[in-house]
């Protein structure tokens, strides 16, 4: 996260962009729904193209401003804000979002087990695969989305009220506070959603619903 946020250079930004997306990659898969379905697809080579796929097309997204702004020599200070401060937050948050719902995206065809209270499965529902991977790709965009935005809001601040005097020292207090606010968004991002996800009756699907008269199911929804 810190070295792909410092990136000036499009060819350098795609290479550690593929590095941090290869490297979610591999943590969504290894903490995805974890019931015996889920595991009879986890190493599919289906699966594992998805995820190549889905890390090529984010680091090319993350580094595409920077290499319009560097093929078309772009001065402006406007273009310099939106391209280098303003685009690489939500471009990061979106992209992260992307891969889990790609790497994850079997959970949606396949389904994952639904439990009742007591913890006793219910049946495999695409609902609740659904439902799962949604709320893990939201949390993986706040999570990284204002880990790049928060700091260049901070930065800028502080160069403003010039808090920081020696340019030299803005290397290290920008490590800093980016290291503080991905410590500080790491929990905050893990408790949006509970890891025991609850999923209503209607929002279940009919061939589950005859087999119990549950009001309420849970699920794991992976991280």
């Amino acid at each position: 996260v810190i070295v792909s946020s410092v990136q000036r250079h499009a060819r350098h930004s795609f290479f550690w962009q593929f590095v941090f997306h290869t490297y979610t990659t591999a943590f969504t898969l290894v903490n995805g729904n974890g019931t015996p379905k889920a595991q009879e697809y986890s190493l599919q080579q289906k699966q594992l193209l998805l995820g190549l796929g889905a890390i090529s097309y984010s680091a090319c997204v993350g580094a595409l401003p920077l290499a319009f702004m560097n093929r078309y020599a772009l001065k402006n200070s406007l273009m310099h804000l939106v391209v280098r401060k303003l685009l690489p937050a939500p471009l990061l948050g979106l992209t992260s979002a992307f891969t889990v719902a790609m790497v994850r995206s079997p959970e949606f065809d396949n389904g994952i087990e639904v439990m009742d209270r007591n913890g006793k499965v219910i049946g495999v529902s695409k609902k609740a695969g659904e439902k799962a991977v949604m709320e893990t790709a939201l949390s993986r965009a706040v999570l990284f989305g204002t880990t790049f935005f928060l700091p260049e809001v901070l930065m800028y601040c502080m160069q403003r009220a010039r808090f920081v005097k020696n340019p030299r020292a803005l290397g290290p207090v920008r490590m800093f506070v980016v290291m503080s606010v991905l410590a500080g968004m790491l929990p905050v991002s893990f408790s949006m959603f509970p890891q025991c996800g609850e999923i209503k009756r209607a929002d279940l699907e009919p061939e589950i619903l005859s087999s119990t008269e549950e009001t309420e199911f849970f699920y794991n929804r992976g991280i």
